[in-house]
């Protein structure tokens, strides 16, 4: 569920204005699945113009909050049994829904008095029965990495293998709907862009724009954009659009091969990589007993990766997600729900590692695989003396690879069909970005909003075209 208002209140310190700030009241109805009556509250204390800045700002994203729950559930009890009867070939009974919905297999929210049921929720039951899995994951066919994998060639550091590089050109659009905005009203969108600061990515070239004048990031944040601006006109989308190639090589860590030295735990990098991120990256109870039990036999900082990789990839299915923005702990629901998709699992192991003092870090873009080019997220973890190691554990789930490492070929590696676009998560755009995020985690499908407030994805549409040079 989204974070609560009272919660999102006190952490931007708001205080009541005039002493008259019913942020309980509004918090029970978001608690009940009020959000009718929630979103009738907030509307009334934004029409009384007596909240300053910033308490308007967390009422304003509280109600969007709960506009983009209701987007994520909206699924009824008889289409959850019509997808299942179409795909399945069975009507299920009322106690396997319940069995089901006990075990977290199928997500719901009362909403409004309502049962509503995750969008994905259908097929993400039969995703989570290890017995079933038989739709679709988020791994690529493996044939593309065995052909790479037997071409790689050795490099000059101990234990690392280049594999052939790939040069792609993108083609990406972002267009806000029509009449999504009064006409002449700015608009702004943050469209993804390669980052140049990743050794596994080079040859950065932006080749045209929709827009004659735009603003490259040129990665001086965790996230990697072109933005652009344009008047909305009536009847008519707003189009923003850019084209541009790069070059992507995938690498591998043989783990038997390379030297682990003892790590220098005074230097700020450690510190940055081994502490909490709140509020995704948090060592709480349920983090740490977690992680001291998989990693109880482990005597090295490669062992503990090994643990921790293992446990994940066999124990938290790929599962379509709901969006992260109406999570308020990303590793906390994964342990939960015991399921989730590649950024949650990767959060997870993060989270799992910091704790245990390995130096990991976040990355994320597009997976470009031909024919299966889809937003994908992963990780680096730090070895002292080797560097930074790629770990796919989103990749390292499900099935065997006929080469020498097989699947956990993922655990200290990466395939050449790459975009990079992200090495934070939760940071900040450049230009800023005024309004809410609607992805607040990550930066993969763009940003829009408009001098009045965000755009949220049901305002608008995103597409990446991809060729191969």
């Amino acid at each position: 569920m989204t974070l609560s208002l009272l919660v999102l209140l006190l952490l931007v310190g708001c205080s009541s204005p005039k002493g008259q700030y019913p942020i309980k009241e509004i918090d029970q109805e978001i608690v009940s699945g009020n959000f009718t009556r929630a979103t009738e509250l907030i509307d009334s204390l934004v029409a009384g113009g007596e909240l300053n800045e910033t308490q308007e700002y967390a009422l304003r994203f509280t109600r969007d909050s709960l506009h983009r729950v209701r987007l994520d559930f909206n699924q009824t009890k008889d289409e959850i049994i019509g997808w299942i009867e179409k795909n399945r070939l069975f009507t299920p009974s009322d106690s396997l829904l319940d069995v089901w919905e006990q075990s977290k297999a199928l997500e719901f929210r009362i909403i409004d008095g309502k049962k509503r049921y995750f969008r994905n929720a259908a097929p993400n039951i039969f995703r989570v029965n290890a017995s079933s899995i038989t739709l679709s994951s988020d791994t690529p066919r493996d044939s593309l990495l065995i052909e790479d994998f037997n071409r790689k060639t050795k490099s000059d550091t101990k234990g690392r293998y280049l594999l052939p590089a790939k040069t792609m050109r993108a083609s990406y659009t972002l267009a806000v709907n029509a009449d999504a905005v009064p006409e002449g009203e700015t608009l702004k969108a943050w469209l993804p862009f390669p980052r140049k600061d990743i050794d596994r990515q080079t040859e950065v070239r932006l080749l045209s724009t929709s827009q004659p004048d735009y603003i490259l990031s040129d990665d001086q944040t965790e996230h990697t954009s072109i933005y652009m601006e344009q008047k909305a006109e009536r009847g008519k989308p707003a189009v923003f659009k850019a084209e541009f190639l790069f070059t992507s090589q995938g690498e591998w860590f043989d783990l038997s091969e390379i030297e682990i030295k003892p790590y220098n735990k005074q230097n700020e990098q450690y510190k940055t990589y081994t502490s909490e991120h709140p509020p995704h990256i948090r060592f709480s109870e349920n983090i740490r007993k977690l992680a001291d039990s998989i990693t109880q036999g482990a005597q090295t900082p490669v062992e503990t990766l090994q643990a921790v990789y293992r446990y994940i990839a066999a124990n938290f299915p790929w599962t379509s997600a709901l969006e992260y923005s109406t999570i308020a702990n990303i590793p906390e629901y994964v342990i939960k729900n015991r399921k989730g998709d590649c950024g949650q699992v990767t959060l997870l192991m993060i989270t799992m590692l910091r704790y245990k003092g390995i130096p990991a870090r976040w990355q994320s873009g597009w997976m470009t695989h031909p024919g299966e080019v889809n937003l994908h997220d992963w990780a680096e973890v730090y070895f002292e003396g080797t560097g930074w190691v790629p770990v796919d554990i989103s990749f390292g789930r499900g099935g065997t690879i006929p080469i020498r490492p097989g699947r956990e070929f993922f655990m200290s590696g990466i395939d050449s069909y790459r975009l990079y676009i992200n090495s934070g998560f939760s940071g900040k755009f450049y230009p800023e970005k005024r309004y809410p995020r609607s992805e607040t985690v990550d930066f993969q499908r763009g940003e829009a909003e408009s001098g009045q407030w965000n755009l949220y994805f049901d305002q608008w549409k995103y597409k990446m075209e991809l060729s191969y040079q």
